[in-house]
């Protein structure tokens, strides 16, 4: 079987940066191929259930990965149409120009883009994904102005959300936004903001629960990416590929490429493929109250403190449901639920620097392959003992005025923010694509997801990921306008 028609681009993925870069080329009139390895989400309220989503895990891949010491654990991972934007928390920030140069003490290295190349695309994707600031509710306000008057240095700002103005008046969704994928469309996400403005068009083909298994080289030269194969066995042609899977999943699609055309022992930019994983170092806080905490929205502003300019604290947008599933399981539920309605819980997360040993990979044995994730964050002292210190100074300065807190790393499956595995770069011999997206030494392949992250930052990366996005498809799309024109000039004869 097959498909005969030539595309002008296959974007594998649907998340952030896949559907930040269909957007861009439908609205040029590219011909789109866009394949989803899973379907689109069930709109029933479902996915605000916080037994179905939290307690049963229903929405999650559970894909079997074995970390560095051959143990197995399933990362939180998703497979929907829409991808890890259904389910995050909404929050949407820019990068410091800062964040894209490079850092020798925390092993980060410099972008080979500014952030005045990514501007204009994180304005088009604020636009795009309405995000706004909404004011501190409360509680959380008389917590805030707690620890600033008490001298700790502590900083506080609005954040930059994408949730819709009514929100609030629609309690289930407003307690229920982040880690939940929202009913309503109230959560400015990749599908609801991007995919809903070109889904009619007709040169866009979605095709859901299709997994891509291998990319198809040029029978002529195997470093010319001409297609993929998907699961069924079907064949899909393009003049560009673009990898949008995520982290963990596009530089296993490249390995496995790589490995079969010979090419991962001639290609510069074969050993960095999978390497250079990043994660964040992510700790979840509940702070406790004596009083009982009736904000809704609840993420609305983040902390930072100088001392520590690889960290940020944000509140998580849960209601109090979910944050009694984060306290303690030696106390009783029953006591749980009654200190979660005067909780806050926060998210504390620190940039992790590069090092090559932090990975993913396919292994191979006996006929079976496997999924590796090494990661470990000792490799990475410099982040790791900031973050350490920050959480300390936290849980230090909420006690300083009351308000005890219990704080709980999130390991090795929290991969929401997962990025840097096919980091960008000039340097072919030490990273992966180049400052368009393109692959180094390859033609046709273009990486539009969190694999080109070349630092993670302090804040969350999701709007870099959209913009990054936009501007591939904003590049792909100019590069086949002017070959179209060249190739009118060649057949009219014209110099």
């Amino acid at each position: 079987m097959g498909e005969h028609t030539l595309y002008d681009a296959i974007i594998i993925g649907s998340g952030a940066g896949g559907l930040a870069a269909a957007y861009a080329l439908v609205q040029a009139g590219q011909n789109v191929l866009l394949l989803e390895r899973g379907a689109e989400l069930p709109r029933d309220g479902s996915t605000l259930d916080v037994q179905r989503v939290v307690g049963r895990g229903e929405f999650l891949a559970r894909e079997p990965w074995r970390d560095s010491q051959g143990r197995v654990f399933a990362p939180e991972e998703h497979f929907n149409l829409g991808g890890k934007t259904k389910w995050y928390g909404a929050a949407l920030f820019r990068f410091d120009a800062a964040e894209f140069c490079a850092d020798a003490q925390y092993q980060c290295p410099a972008w080979p883009i500014s952030l005045e190349d990514l501007a204009p695309y994180y304005a088009q994707a604020e636009e795009l994904l309405g995000v706004r600031t909404i004011p501190a509710e409360p509680d959380l306000d008389w917590i805030i102005r707690k620890i600033q008057r008490a001298g700790s240095g502590w900083q506080s700002a609005p954040m930059p959300m994408s949730l819709a103005p009514e929100i609030a008046q629609h309690p289930i969704e407003a307690t229920h936004f982040d880690g939940f994928a929202s009913a309503q469309g109230l959560k400015g996400e990749a599908e609801s903001r991007l995919l809903s403005r070109i889904s009619a068009h007709p040169n866009l083909k979605i095709m859901t629960g299709t997994e891509v298994r291998t990319l198809l080289g040029s029978d002529a030269d195997p470093h010319r990416i001409a297609g993929v194969q998907t699961a069924d066995g079907n064949r899909w042609w393009g003049r560009s590929i673009v990898l949008a899977a995520g982290a963990l999943h596009s530089p296993r699609l490249l390995q496995r490429y790589l490995d079969v055309s010979g090419l991962a022992r001639s290609l510069p930019a074969a050993h960095a493929v999978g390497r250079n994983l990043k994660l964040h170092m992510l700790t979840a806080m509940v702070t406790f109250s004596s009083r009982p905490i009736a904000d809704l929205v609840r993420k609305t502003t983040l902390l930072t403190h100088p001392k520590y300019p690889h960290s940020t604290v944000q509140p998580l947008g849960f209601g109090a449901d979910l944050i009694a599933t984060l306290i303690p399981r030696w106390i009783p539920r029953l006591a749980a639920r009654a200190l979660a309605r005067r909780a806050y819980g926060f998210f504390l997360q620190t940039e992790d620097g590069s090092d090559p040993q932090n990975s993913v990979r396919e292994r191979h044995a006996g006929g079976a392959s496997e999924r590796v994730m090494d990661y470990r964050p000792s490799r990475l002292q410099p982040a790791l003992q900031e973050h350490h210190s920050f959480t300390r100074a936290l849980q230090r300065d909420f006690l300083r005025v009351g308000l005890p807190s219990v704080a709980r790393r999130i390991g090795l499956s929290g991969t929401a923010h997962a990025c840097g595995t096919l980091a960008a770069g000039e340097d072919a011999l030490h990273s992966v694509v180049d400052a368009t997206g393109r692959v180094h030494g390859m033609r046709g392949l273009y990486v539009a997801d969190g694999s080109v992250l070349t630092r993670s930052s302090r804040v969350n990366p999701a709007l870099t990921i959209y913009a990054w996005g936009l501007r591939l498809g904003a590049l792909l799309a100019s590069r086949a306008t002017l070959d179209a024109i060249r190739a009118m000039v060649r057949s009219e004869g014209l110099t």
